[in-house]
């Protein structure tokens, strides 16, 4: 069976091909309901509709851009036709319209956004500033704003109602041919034994399906909402805003037109907007106009819409346009969902599922034929073979109904189903945990994850940095206490501090304001922000070193460069550049250094081993070193010139605290318990690396330790023998993650994890079978590359979700190994007895009530068991293991020859344990259903007799019964000593 699941069904993960995903459906050949085995899983056909759609709409708007630009050229010394302001506009208080505005950020119409003024005359005409951002104390003119230029939220399809749900459920081609069975059942018996007699068998059948019917929808409807909900949390995106005069952070549902947005590399442009303020910006608009090539914005070309990426830079963007009115709504509204791929599991259990639902029909067939035959011969030998009556036809009417019902019994709808119900509700649990899944096969593949590489800041450590210690004018300087900062300050040369203060508070991403309680508050990276405290207490003042000096240029710091840059222009005339980055690559750039006494002097052999053996030093006390430097442009500078590489004054190295997280060792100490690898790809300097790695249970005595620039000189032979071993990989580029992700993936058959936070950790993040981007640090780009957001950046998370994919695995297997233990025996009781006796002694009624024990509310019981800690001390499944073990089928076998249905449910919670009845209770869900179960059995049984085919049993025979059925629990126990 795994053979051909493997031959014929070879959907991925990840990035499967629409071939695939065509050729299995078409493979699932006897199916009971399509519509719904294939309801939470993309819908193909949509998605090609809105591929084709978003194609056109690309194309319309790729268009309208070039002509628009292209017009521009003819049309300079044309002006604008006169613009009315609608009055209902003018009455709210504002002097444009959001048709207006749409269409100067549209048609990228210069001519009209001059027209109004600029960026800065349409802010006036929106009531905000450039400076301040909107002013919200008259809730007024806010409620107004709304009404005039709406809300920045896109329009969503109406959610199914339940009766949709039962309306699908009753489309199960078998339940429909049992419902026409039931109806002429209720014709003949009232037309022969009248209405009392004669209606008990259809009454019967029709009570059945409708039973199935409605605990199928309401199965269904609750996962439609689960994963309704898990829609909504995946479109929770905030970003930073000034509002009321200060920076803040606001979600991009919250935004209105006239709020100042402040945009960076790796985010999502939320609305459509003009360019205010910003440095090499370039943003990818290849989502919208489908053109791979960034575009650059700036004061000249000022017009951003929403839905496309920041590429490079950072800059102030003001809201123009929201929602429904926005180039990203539009194309919104126009396309349909196109839904998640086909777990691999839905896709092997889809399979499993039609071969047995072929080996059911023809057991069905033989059944009718042998029971007719039965019927046949009798009459023959009564010599009433050509008077046929009523019963006669009720009859033929029941073997009928019994083979279809063997076709509903032995078709494991089940499977694919309990899938998806597993992994709804895992996802809503890891929600909780602080894990938002994204797409639907991440839970199940990270249950097979062997292998997980790991950043290192904010991931294993807390990402709450501080600078502890500083070696600025060659002295080395502790720095954790709050009177150390004076004295150092003391101790430097005035000069020196001066050009330490423009440096931090110049070339940073980060920022210095007031909140709206009127108390300090600093906003950017921890790293930023851990400068930008270290500045603070050397007496700085932000506002002042900002407004002391004219920024130039703005370098913003990427993981390739591995530092940051800005260019100021003096009030005292001149040009000077600040760097900052990663210590090895500043200093190399460097040729002076500031000495004790102030002076710049060159750099010589014993101060480059001074300094160097400091970043050593810091990095070997698991510090994170930063460089400062800067230098003098003496022969002028423009804009457009990319910033010097060479030739700068180093002005100090700082040593930051970036404390390991706790409970990441113990966490780190499960994943090696539980078979997984875990491995830290930094972009940190090696000796800081190491030294975490091994605080963190990382790095052992075995393991390698190695630098990108050496991982990348290695031949493909010796990372045949290197990569196994590599459990650190410091000074990493995007590149060298990529590649290690690929061999561990490709050459070593690991099931890869991948954590990432930057735009540049979006390719490995894509190549991962797990991609976990984090949800504090990261950026949109990776985000939207990632199939499981860690909410809280922490790897004990990683762990946990770890846990919860096993134990969606283990409760998939747990259900398959019940179900079909049920079907085989479904299958051998009704045929053996139809073979031997000439009649089955399973009703119609009683086989939909069994088929619903073991499907609907079986994955109900089974598919929601929560995780426990066992499961993290047995090895991952991998790529290669089976998904029918052969535990499974010796337990499947072996319960076959002797199961009860209640007893065999429980004894399935547990494949291997004896003690299945550990932390039953825990599980409400499946308490419930046993109880539920157990509760409808007797009623069927002592007061539903007629039309469920039952005789009451007495107190003795109720005994003998449970006595019976329980037997198969220590049979299970015995089974599972039976070594595989």
């Amino acid at each position: 069976m795994e053979r051909l699941m493997s031959g014929d069904f070879d959907v991925k993960a990840k990035h499967s091909s629409e071939e695939a995903l065509q050729k299995w459906r078409k493979l699932c050949g006897v199916v009971k309901n399509p519509k719904r085995r294939f309801r939470f899983t993309a819908n193909l056909s949509k998605r090609y509709e809105a591929a084709a759609m978003r194609k056109t709409n690309q194309e319309k708007l790729r268009i309208a851009v070039l002509v628009s630009k292209a017009a521009f050229q003819f049309i300079q010394g044309v002006s604008p036709s006169d613009y009315n302001v609608p009055a209902e506009v003018k009455a709210a208080g504002f002097d444009i319209c959001a048709d207006e505005l749409g269409s100067i950020v549209e048609s990228h119409d210069v001519k009209k956004l001059k027209f109004h003024g600029g960026v800065t005359g349409v802010s006036q005409k929106l009531c905000t500033s450039v400076i301040d951002g909107l002013t919200t104390a008259d809730s007024d003119l806010l409620n107004r704003r709304q009404e005039i230029y709406g809300i920045n939220k896109f329009a969503e399809s109406q959610p199914r109602s339940f009766w949709l749900f039962v309306w699908e459920a009753l489309q199960d081609m078998t339940l429909m041919i049992l419902g026409v069975c039931a109806f002429v059942s209720l014709i003949v018996g009232i037309a022969t034994e009248g209405w009392l007699e004669g209606a008990h068998d259809g009454l019967g059948i029709v009570a059945s399906i409708l039973l199935v019917v409605f605990v199928t929808a309401t199965s269904d409807y609750r996962q439609s909402l689960q994963f309704r909900d898990l829609d909504t949390e995946k479109k929770k995106i905030t970003i930073q805003v000034t509002r009321n005069g200060f920076r803040q952070k606001l979600s991009i549902y919250d935004l209105l037109p006239g709020d100042i947005v402040h945009l960076s590399i790796g985010d999502q442009v939320p609305a459509d907007g003009l360019f205010v303020s910003g440095f090499s910006v370039l943003i990818d608009e290849s989502s919208l106009t489908g053109e791979s090539e960034p575009v650059t914005v700036n004061s000249e070309s000022a017009f951003m819409l929403s839905g496309t990426k920041v590429q490079d830079g950072s800059c102030k963007m003001m809201v123009a346009t929201v929602g429904m009115r926005t180039q990203w709504g539009k194309l919104m509204a126009t396309l349909s969902e196109g839904g998640d791929d086909e777990t691999p599991l839905q896709v092997k259990l889809n399979g499993v599922a039609t071969i047995i639902g072929k080996i059911g029909l023809f057991f069905a067939v033989v059944t009718f034929a042998v029971l007719v035959q039965g019927l046949f011969s009798h009459k023959w030998q009564a010599g009433t073979y050509f008077r046929w009556s009523g019963d006669d036809a009720l009859e033929m009417l029941e073997y009928f109904a019994i083979a279809v019902t063997i076709v509903v019994v032995a078709v494991p709808e089940g499977l694919p189903l309990a899938v998806t119900l597993s992994l709804a509700f895992a996802m809503k649990k890891m929600m909780n945990d602080k894990a938002l899944v994204r797409h639907l096969a991440a839970c199940e593949t990270m249950g097979s994850a062997t292998t997980i590489c790991s950043d290192k800041t904010g991931t294993l450590t807390t990402n709450h940095m501080t600078v502890v210690k500083t070696c600025i004018c060659m002295n080395v300087k502790v720095v954790d206490q709050p009177t150390d900062a004076a004295s150092l300050v003391s101790e430097m040369p005035v000069s020196a501090v001066k050009l330490l203060l423009q440096s931090i508070f110049n070339n940073t991403g980060g920022e210095v304001g007031v909140n709206k309680d009127g108390k300090r508050e600093i906003l950017g990276t921890p790293t930023e922000t851990a400068l930008l405290e270290f500045g603070l207490s050397l007496s700085g003042d932000f506002q002042e070193e900002r407004q002391a000096v004219k920024l130039v240029k703005v370098e913003p710091f990427n993981s390739t460069k591995k530092r940051m840059g800005v260019v100021v222009e003096l009030h005292e005339g001149g040009l000077r550049a600040h760097t900052k980055g990663a210590s090895e690559i500043v200093l190399a750039a460097c040729d002076k250094v500031i000495n004790s006494n102030g002076d710049i002097v060159p750099l010589d052999e014993e101060s480059i081993n001074l300094l160097t053996g400091t970043i050593d030093q810091f990095a070997s006390e698991a510090l994170r070193t930063l460089c400062l430097a800067y230098m003098e442009l003496e022969g002028g500078f423009s804009p457009e010139n990319p910033m010097p590489v060479s030739g700068y004054t180093c002005i100090g190295i700082v040593g930051i605290k970036d404390p390991v997280r706790p409970g990441v060792k113990e966490s780190v100490a499960v994943c090696r318990s539980a078979g997984i690898t875990v491995r830290m790809v930094t972009g940190d300097n090696i000796n800081t690396a190491k030294a975490i790695a091994r605080e963190c249970g990382i790095l052992t005595d075995d393991g390698i330790a190695i630098e990108g620039p050496d991982f990348r000189e290695k031949s493909l032979e010796e990372l045949l023998q290197l990569v196994p071993k590599i459990q650190v990989m410091a000074r990493s580029s995007p590149l060298d993650k990529h590649t290690l992700v690929k061999h561990l993936r490709t050459t070593f058959g690991e099931v890869v994890a991948v954590t990432g936070d930057g735009t540049n950790d979006a390719p490995a993040l894509h190549e991962a079978d797990i991609g976990l981007a984090m949800g504090i640090a990261g950026t949109e780009v990776a985000k939207e590359s990632a199939d499981v957001i860690i909410l809280d950046d922490n790897f004990s998370t990683i762990v946990t979700v770890a846990k919860w994919g096993r134990s969606v695995y283990i409760n998939i297997q747990k259900f398959v190994q019940f179900q079909l233990t049920v079907n085989v025996v479904a299958l051998i009781v009704n045929f053996s007895s139809a073979c031997l006796t000439g009649s089955a002694p399973l009703t119609a009624v009683q086989l939909l009530w069994v088929n619903m024990i073991m499907d609907t509310l079986g994955a109900l019981a089974l598919a929601t068991e929560p995780p426990n800690d066992e499961l993290m001390k047995r090895s991952p499944v991998g790529r290669k293991g089976n998904f029918i073990s052969n535990v499974m089928w010796r337990n499947i076998l072996g319960q076959s020859l002797y199961q009860f249905m209640i007893f065999n449910e429980i004894s399935s919670r547990e494949m291997e344990e004896i003690d299945v009845f550990k932390g039953i209770l825990d599980n409400y869900v499946f308490v419930a259903v046993i109880g539920g179960t157990v509760l409808s059995q007797i009623i069927i049984v002592e007061f539903l007799g007629t039309f469920a085919n039952t005789t009451p049993l007495t107190f003795a025979q109720w005994f003998l019964s449970v006595f019976i059925g329980f037997l198969g629990m220590p049979i299970a126990a015995g089974l599972k000593k039976i070594p595989v």
